[in-house]
């Protein structure tokens, strides 16, 4: 697994210089060979923001729109590898409003073409994961678009999970799986974890070193449930549109302080811990 995940791989080129004077003071204080290889966000609040300053919901998704390239850059200029998004649920799909979904859809679209141009110029690559099939044949043709428009790029990859449930991922991946072994004649006892991964959207990615959630909930709302089983997390109560690559910087200094076990001692000589699927979490 890992051969081929370092086979896809982007290689991101530093541009610590292009970073604001805020964001290049919480770098220095980073650890550039502890950056951690994949980062993934639970984009939460636009709604609560929008309606904190008496907007319309709409304009709060607009505003989160914008956050979204802001935090994409900044992950750009400081070489990290993997950037995956919590974009449109299928929660989000199924239970909110009709309208409020196709406003969604629009905005995405308008976000797509009017960023693919900063995708070039940032060295992005643009992914997508999800049910994606389920959605409009536009919206589909949007983001393919966009994907092969950036599929050349070596930089930082920027993941959206559209129409995207963690349950659903694992129940796509098991119908795959049931698929290929039938096509090999072999039996359940022949499973293993990796093959359970070869068949996930991101098999193709590490999985998550930090998971950083916005707007204060401290839930994992169906978000790669597979793939955070050793994930440290950080939540801060800013919502989406207020969070800024500055914000991504500090979550990664908090993320630099914790020693990552894995279920086994730590340096300090310290017990075992309890649950060795234990997910650590930190409040900002």
């Amino acid at each position: 697994m890992q051969s081929t995940i370092d086979s896809l791989s982007p290689s991101p080129t530093l541009r610590i210089d292009e970073l604001s004077p805020e964001e290049r003071a919480v770098y220095a204080t980073l650890k550039p060979e502890r950056l951690p290889r994949h980062v993934a966000i639970i984009m939460d609040g636009n709604g609560r923001w929008a309606s904190r300053r008496s907007l319309k919901r709409f304009v709060g998704h607009q505003q989160g729109a914008k956050t979204v390239q802001q935090v994409t850059e900044t992950a750009s200029r400081i070489g990290l590898p993997w950037l995956t998004l919590y974009a449109f649920s299928l929660e989000n799909n199924l239970r909110r409003p009709r309208a409020e979904v196709s406003f969604l859809m629009r905005l995405l679209k308008t976000y797509l073409e009017s960023n693919v141009e900063r995708m070039r110029a940032n060295n992005i690559r643009f992914r997508c994961i999800g049910r994606t099939h389920e959605l409009a044949p536009d919206v589909q043709e949007k983001m393919r678009w966009v994907e092969e428009t950036t599929a050349e790029n070596t930089g930082t990859t920027l993941t959206l999970a559209l129409n995207y449930g963690g349950r659903s991922e694992l129940v796509d991946a098991f119908r795959g799986l049931v698929v290929e072994l039938k096509q090999k004649h072999l039996g359940p006892e022949h499973i293993t974890e990796e093959d359970i991964h070869r068949h996930l959207y991101t098999a193709h990615m590490p999985d998550p070193d930090l998971l950083i959630r916005t707007s204060g909930e401290q839930r994992i709302s169906n978000f790669l449930l597979w793939q955070i089983a050793y994930t440290e997390i950080f939540v801060t109560e800013r919502y989406w549109p207020d969070f800024s690559g500055v914000h991504l910087l500090e979550a990664i200094a908090n993320f630099q302080c914790r020693e990552r076990r894995y279920g086994a001692i730590g340096e300090d000589g310290g017990e075992v811990e309890e649950d060795p699927d234990r997910i650590r979490i930190a409040v900002s």
